[in-house]
């Protein structure tokens, strides 16, 4: 995906504006190997954002969430399920772990998951709610929940 470059103002405030649902569509939680992609809006419909659900085919425990602005920007991504990350400055961080935009480096910073804004991530619907509620995602999308969420 390319990166757009924002300050980390602006990053952080993206991140950190209500963002609305576009519409009254309803989708399906992914299954093995299937993504989706949600569109949001700001309140004043100025700002545009992105929802991605993305579930690995054969490891139904592999689990991306991620949330984008302008398309591009990736200002939240939360891994579940998979190996170890290593961030430019060389230390590793197991898995769960999220990543937020950082100022020049874009989402190749990954940090553990903060337990007190993640209740329970073997749960994925839950993950899944509490990562709508990290990402100010304040009227979330109809998504159906899965046999397998």
């Amino acid at each position: 995906m390319a990166d757009m470059h924002l300050t980390q103002a602006e990053a952080d405030a993206l991140l950190a504006m209500a963002k609305h649902r576009s519409d009254e569509e309803r989708y399906d939680f992914p299954m093995g190997g299937q993504s989706l992609s949600i569109p949001l809006r700001s309140h004043d419909h100025r700002e545009h954002f992105l929802l991605d659900l993305h579930r690995a085919r054969i490891n139904l425990a592999k689990v991306k969430f991620q949330s984008r602005a302008r398309q591009v920007v990736v200002l939240a991504r939360l891994d579940l399920g998979g190996a170890p990350h290593r961030n430019p400055d060389d230390t590793e961080v197991p898995a769960p772990h999220l990543h937020l935009y950082r100022e020049g480096y874009g989402h190749r910073w990954a940090y553990p998951v903060p337990a007190e804004r993640f209740r329970d991530v073997a749960d994925l619907w839950r993950t899944l709610e509490d990562f709508m509620a990290y990402c100010n995602i304040v009227e979330p999308p109809i998504i159906e929940r899965g046999l397998f969420t």
